[in-house]
C-alpha cells in the first residue's frame, strides 16, 4: 500500500481498511493479515499506558512506538498520529515534531483538526509529507467538546465539519478521517470529496475504517463504544489460558517430559 493506492482503492469502489497497531508483536502478526495500514494511534495513551484520555501522549511515547511498529511490519503502510500540541505551537516546532515521527519509521502523519492547521497541512504537503486529516470528534479536543460525543447531529454543526473535509482537501490532504458522525453525513462528506474518507464511528458509507487492536480483538475493559464491533473474545482466551498454566504448574503437569531437557 502507498498513497497513489489510496486514490485508486477510491476510484475502484475498494474498501482501505486500517487498524491501530503499538508494538513489535503486534506488528509482526498484523504484517501476515491483509490489512492495508497500521495506525500507531495516540490511542496508545490509552490502551498501553492508561490515561484516562489521548492528551497524555507525547511526541517521545509516540515516536518509540513508531519504531516498534516499523520494524514488526516493513510491508505495511504505517501512519503515525501526531500528539497534543505538537502541532499547535510554531510552524517551526511542528515541521520537527513531523519529522520525528517520519523519521521514526512512519509512511505518513495523522493530525486532528482543521480550523488553524490548513497553513501547516499546506507546508507539510509541500515539503514532501503525506498528511491524514482527521475530523468529526477529534479526541484531543475532547475537553472543549464537553467529552466523546457524536459530532455534526446539528445543520450548523454538520455543513462545519463539511467545511472542514473540504477545506483540508484543498490543503492537500490525501485522504481524512471521520470520527463519530451521522452515517448520511458522513455519506454525503465521501461522496463530494475526490480523496476517500476513513470511518470510525461514521457507517458504512465511508471510503474504509479504522478500528482499535484491542477493541477487535476483544482486549478493552470497561466502555465500549457503539461502533465497536468485537471479533474475538481475546480477553476471556488469554484469561482461560493463563489459569490453565497455572494450574498445570501447582498439578506439576507443566512442565512435562516434553517440554524438558534430557542430559
Amino acid at each position: 500500500m502507498i498513497i497513489t493506492d489510496f486514490y485508486k482503492k477510491k476510484m475502484n469502489g475498494e474498501k482501505i481498511t486500517f487498524i491501530t497497531c503499538y508494538d513489535y508483536t503486534s506488528a509482526r502478526i498484523l504484517s501476515d493479515t491483509e490489512v492495508d495500514g497500521l495506525l500507531v494511534g495516540d490511542t496508545l495513551a490509552m490502551t498501553m499506558y492508561g490515561y484516562k484520555d489521548t492528551l497524555s501522549a507525547t511526541i517521545d511515547l509516540m515516536c518509540w512506538n513508531t519504531q516498534a511498529v516499523s520494524r514488526g511490519a516493513h510491508n505495511k503502510f504505517i501512519l503515525g498520529d501526531m500528539p497534543f500540541l505538537s502541532y499547535r505551537k510554531s510552524l517551526s516546532h511542528s515541521v520537527s515534531a513531523v519529522q520525528k515521527i517520519m523519521q521514526a519509521g512512519a509512511h505518513a502523519i495523522k493530525l486532528e483538526g482543521a480550523h488553524g492547521n490548513i497553513k501547516l497541512v499546506r507546508h507539510l504537503v509541500e515539503s514532501g509529507i503525506p498528511v491524514m486529516g482527521h475530523i468529526g470528534l477529534t479526541p484531543q479536543s475532547v475537553c472543549a467538546m464537553g467529552g466523546y460525543k457524536v459530532q455534526g447531529k446539528t445543520k450548523e454543526s454538520a455543513n462545519q465539519i463539511k467545511e472542514e473535509a473540504y477545506a483540508l482537501q484543498e490543503a492537500g490532504c490525501f485522504s481524512i478521517v471521520l470520527e463519530c458522525v451521522p452515517r448520511d453525513l458522513a455519506k454525503e462528506i465521501t461522496t463530494s470529496l475526490s480523496i476517500p474518507t476513513i470511518g470510525i464511528g461514521a457507517g458504512s458509507g465511508t471510503d474504509g475504517q479504522v478500528l482499535v487492536f484491542q477493541d477487535l480483538l476483544g482486549l478493552t475493559v470497561g466502555l465500549k463504544p457503539k461502533f465497536v464491533k468485537t471479533y474475538l473474545n481475546g480477553g476471556e482466551l488469554i484469561q482461560s489460558s493463563v489459569n490453565t498454566y497455572v494450574q498445570e504448574v501447582k498439578s506439576g503437569d507443566y512442565p512435562s517430559y516434553e517440554y524438558s531437557y534430557d542430559n
